[in-house]
């Protein structure tokens, strides 16, 4: 095990994980950060490193975020997990707190980022 954080940002949205790493950097410059398109890629991203931190988009072709969430939580029980969603549905809440993951209201903006980071940070 290793002390440093790392953040996997799994999302489709080439855009939308390049601005939650420009803003998760901003203030925590020493986080490494794994983006990872699709949740397949995910979960090989996962098995290849230590994450200690997980955002996952929910609407993504193949495995979707709840689905990854879900296999991901076999490994990473004790890890940190942030379901960002434009899909507002109670169901999809619902659903994420069952499988231990927080959600998170798109559109990403700092002010979203920084709720993401305040659950991170318990």
């Amino acid at each position: 095990m290793t002390d440093k954080t790392t953040l996997l940002i799994v999302d489709d949205s080439r855009v939308s994980r390049m601005m939650i790493k420009s803003l998760v950097s901003s203030k925590h410059p020493d986080w490494e950060m794994i983006e990872a398109g699709s949740g397949e890629e995910g979960l090989e991203k996962a098995a290849e490193n230590h994450i200690t931190h997980f955002s996952i988009d929910l609407n993504m072709p193949g495995i979707d975020g709840l689905e990854l969430i879900d296999q991901l939580q076999k490994t990473y029980s004790s890890s940190s997990m942030v379901l960002m969603t434009a899909n507002i549905q109670a169901e999809i809440f619902k659903r994420a707190m069952a499988l231990g993951a927080s959600c998170i209201h798109k559109p990403i903006t700092e002010e979203s980022v920084e709720k993401m980071l305040e659950i991170f940070n318990g």
